[in-house]
């Protein structure tokens, strides 16, 4: 049975079949709590006039159908499909149903504000679920046009892919709000977003025309909303996308919705953006989240052409779309926004995601095979985005930047309003170039796995090198050795910091590779393979390079190549090349000065990591007191006031485990310890309580105390997931029944809880859970992708690696062979951080 799944050649048939031409969709919000009516009459042609296919509608209740007029046998409706025989040349359905309101961000989500009791709604169709919503043929290359009549109660806000129109009473307290048009699209970027929203506008007026701009956002939060910056970045964006794609923006108007209890980051609807509204900041954030909330946005806005406008045939070419946005949005960040560091960032944060996700036995190529909707779902990953970007960064230089665009150009232009593969766009980038594509797309498209590149030179009396070669390598599974185009730079240590006194830019072909420039070059103190990042590749740094790293890395003046440091430092300790007790002393050497906050937060996400999954056991208190100090000493350091500071307190919560650091946070909770600058407010003192929650020193009293402060939605996340994360047998069970058994908890709630379950030092009170975890995991499928996913990697017992546990998870993975795919992914995927981290606790304990 099919259930909510659809295969690729099943969408082949039915693309084939039919031609749609018009869905007319008409909702009525105001049936109960938990039910909405939805009425959908879709329009289509058969090209076979006597064949059959199905439509998709999921969950629904008690539908009613007619197809040509003809009511049809309540039978046609089962295992989420209606079946649909004997076609005519030219049809109408007609399905009239009850369905319910999502509690887990799929389909049409609703949500009561506990801040003031206002009711939130809105959709999130991607990848399959708009038939959660009305009766679709669920997939993006049938797409048509749209026409959505909405019933809502009076004052409400309605947004949809159309303008909003004028609302006119139809019965007492509901009024109707019935929308334009839409242009054609498919079904997974149609929205609806409804509810007690405040709603800000603004203009964008540009080469084009003008293009109405919306932000929608809780009453609740409306305080916290920074509506001049967030229309700085929208006015950008557009500035800079109309101007590079010489067409203007597609969709008319342009609504940007912050929704609550949101799965994603961001969805790019057409015209109706939908964000998650933690990008709302209600307190003080770091440079690095406002860096991060412009590339989200700028994402969006690129999918309104390369998405919205250009859709992918099937969810093979999900990459593409997600590839193209992120490259896009951190291009326009760079040339079109105050946030010119953008690809440091990327290199920082986005890139190591994309190297983590590529060793993973889970590892796909960049052009992934989507045979069906399960397979779409799994695949949504580092790879499909970060290291996709990086590939299409790589074909930029490689065809040139003036003809990549010009090539974009072509393909917006001929393929506007319709569906592609990638073969349609390298036609025009091989036309707008010269270059042929092929052979490039097959080597990087199509393969799995990194590269690593590791500099092999010989130094003679003088210090000078009598050769220099670049090695390249590639593990057994995925044997690929590709084509990179790299630079090489020397640094020396002068007066002015780490010096960068050549560059060489050279290919990389095959297993070794001769750089014959360098040949007589006097041995720098550091060599930075790949150096400006113009490739995706793991890179290695030779014994005199890290040694000058471990106390010089802050005085690497420019902040690229300090990423490209700090990744490669990081990558070892992941190997096992580099043990813990050597990685955090380079750390704590460099994060108090590195000057991009992005990398700020990651290094010290890295450095606690190091302490507790890398470091060997009879180490890691000594390391552990290190790290403490170490980011106490930062802290007290930090400019008052600064970015910085408010990054270490938060780092400083995180490792706290000694008396003194748990006497300095409650102290800053109560207010008896006031480092000058230090704003100590909501979202900073929810930091300090979980941090003072999983080191056992506040518990259930205290988190009650602190959610009376802030009794909004968020604060309720932020308790339970701080009362999740105590060493307590019983905060352990709670945590357990709330997300593994419960299914009347929302989405974000669960997600808060079970993220805050596995906690590095509380080994023996966890310990019990992995044979409880494995048991789960054979069926937890059954709940639905987004729950199984969240379970299966939040409660995996990877926080304290013990050799035991990868022995269970062997055996359990040897005795399940037909497994869900998404299961197997999940958990095999826990086993190989498992093995990593235990694999490196050994590098560290042989020092």
């Amino acid at each position: 049975m099919p259930g909510t799944n659809l295969t690729r050649n099943e969408a082949q048939e039915r693309a084939a079949l039919l031609d749609v031409h018009h869905y007319a969709i008409d909702l009525d919000l105001t049936l109960s709590a938990t039910e909405f009516a939805s009425t959908t009459v879709v329009r289509f042609s058969c090209r076979q006039p006597g064949a059959s296919t199905f439509a998709d509608l999921v969950d629904a209740r008690e539908p009613k159908i007619w197809l040509n007029g003809t009511e049809v046998d309540a039978s046609a409706y089962a295992d989420n499909r209606i079946a649909l025989t004997d076609l005519a040349a030219e049809n109408e359905l007609r399905v009239e149903t009850r369905l319910p309101f999502s509690r887990t961000g799929e389909g049409l989500h609703r949500f009561v504000d506990p801040a003031d009791d206002r009711v939130y709604l809105y959709t999130q169709f991607e990848v399959p679920d708009a038939r959660r919503v009305y009766t679709t043929f669920e997939q993006p290359d049938l797409k048509s046009t749209f026409t959505f009549t909405i019933d809502a109660p009076t004052g409400w806000t309605v947004v949809s892919n159309s303008a909003t129109p004028e609302p006119t009473e139809v019965r007492d307290g509901v009024s109707r709000w019935a929308f334009a048009e839409t242009k054609r699209m498919s079904t997974y970027i149609t929205a609806l977003i409804a509810g007690e929203y405040d709603t800000v506008t603004d203009t964008y007026k540009g080469e084009y025309g003008e293009i109405p701009l919306g932000i929608q956002v809780r009453k609740s939060l409306r305080e916290h909303l920074d509506d001049d910056e967030i229309f700085e970045i929208t006015k950008q964006g557009f500035g800079f996308f109309e101007g590079v794609f010489e067409m203007g923006y597609p969709f008319g108007k342009y609504d940007q919705a912050f929704v609550p209890e949101y799965n994603m980051g961001a969805m790019e609807n057409a015209g109706a953006v939908t964000f998650r509204d933690e990008y709302i900041f209600r307190s003080r954030q770091t440079h690095a989240a406002y860096e991060s909330r412009a590339n989200t946005i700028l994402h969006e806005m690129a999918h309104m052409w390369f998405g919205d406008l250009v859709t992918m045939k099937w969810w093979d070419d999900l990459w593409l779309n997600e590839s193209f946005a992120e490259f896009a949005s951190h291009h326009a960040e760079v040339n079109a926004t105050k946030y010119t560091g953008a690809w440091t960032g990327f290199t920082n944060q986005r890139k190591n995601w994309a190297y983590r996700q590529d060793q993973l036995p889970s590892t796909h190529p960049i052009a992934a095979d989507n045979y069906d909707l399960h397979a779409v779902e799994a695949n949504f990953d580092g790879i499909t985005y970060a290291k996709g970007a990086s590939t299409l960064k790589q074909l930029v230089a490689w065809v040139g930047e003036k003809d990549f665009f010009a090539g974009l150009r072509a393909y917006f232009s001929k393929h506007a309003y319709g569906n592609t593969e990638l073969s349609d766009l390298l036609v025009e980038l091989e036309e707008a170039s010269g270059r042929e594509l092929t052979s490039w797309a097959k080597e990087w498209l199509q393969t799995s796995g990194v590269n690593t590149l590791r500099p092999r030179f010989t130094v003679d009396a003088d210090g000078a090198f009598t050769s220099f070669a670049v090695e390249q390598t590639a593990v057994d599974a995925y044997p690929t050795l590709r084509r990179h185009r790299i630079a090489v730079g020397l640094y020396d240590r002068t007066d002015a910091g780490l010096v960068r006194r050549t560059r060489v830019e050279t290919d990389i072909e095959g297993a070794l590779t001769e750089v014959e420039e360098l040949v007589g070059q006097k041995q720098p103190d550091l060599v930075l393979l790949n150096d400006d990042d113009l490739t995706y590749a793991k890179i290695r740094l030779d014994e005199r390079s890290l040694e000058t790293l471990t106390t010089s890395i802050a005085d690497l003046p420019d902040s690229l190549a300090r990423a490209l440091c700090w990744g490669a430092a990081w990558d070892m300790l992941r190997d096992a090349e580099l043990p813990a007790r050597q990685f955090v002393p380079i750390v704590l050497a460099g994060v108090g000065t590195e000057s991009d906050l992005t990398a700020v937060q990651t290094l010290l996400r890295q450095g606690g990591s190091a302490v507790a999954l890398f470091s060997a056991p009879d180490n890691r208190d000594a390391l552990g007191a290190q790290w403490e100090q170490g980011v106490r000493a930062l802290l007290d350091a930090a400019a008052p006031g600064s970015d910085h500071q408010l990054a270490f307190v938060r780092a400083y919560a995180g490792a706290a485990e000694s008396p003194e650091s748990i006497a300095y946070l409650t102290g800053l909770l109560d207010g008896s310890v006031a480092p000058e600058g230090l704003a100590v407010d909501t979202d900073l003192r929810w930091a300090i309580v979980a941090g003072l929650a999983r080191a056992g020193a506040f518990g259930d009293a205290e988190i009650d105390a602190e959610l009376a402060r802030d009794n909004t939605i968020a604060g309720q996340e932020k308790a339970a997931g701080a009362r999740a994360g105590r060493p307590d047998a019983a905060a352990k069970e709670f945590a357990w029944d709330a997300v593994v058994v419960r299914d009347d908890l929302p989405n974000e709630t669960q997600r808060s809880i079970a993220r805050a379950f596995q906690q590095p030092g509380q080994g023996e009170l966890l310990a019990p859970y992995v044979a409880r975890y494995l048991e789960v995991a054979e069926t937890v499928i059954e709940k639905g992708v987004w729950r199984a996913s969240e379970i299966l990697e939040s409660f995996f017992p990877r926080a304290n690696p013990r050799a035991e546990d990868l022995a269970a998870v062997d055996a359990w993975l040897a005795s399940n062979a037909d497994l869900d795919p998404t299961t197997r992914r999940y958990v095999s995927e826990g086993r190989s951080d498992l093995g990593r981290a235990l694999a490196a606790q050994e590098r560290d304990a042989a020092v």
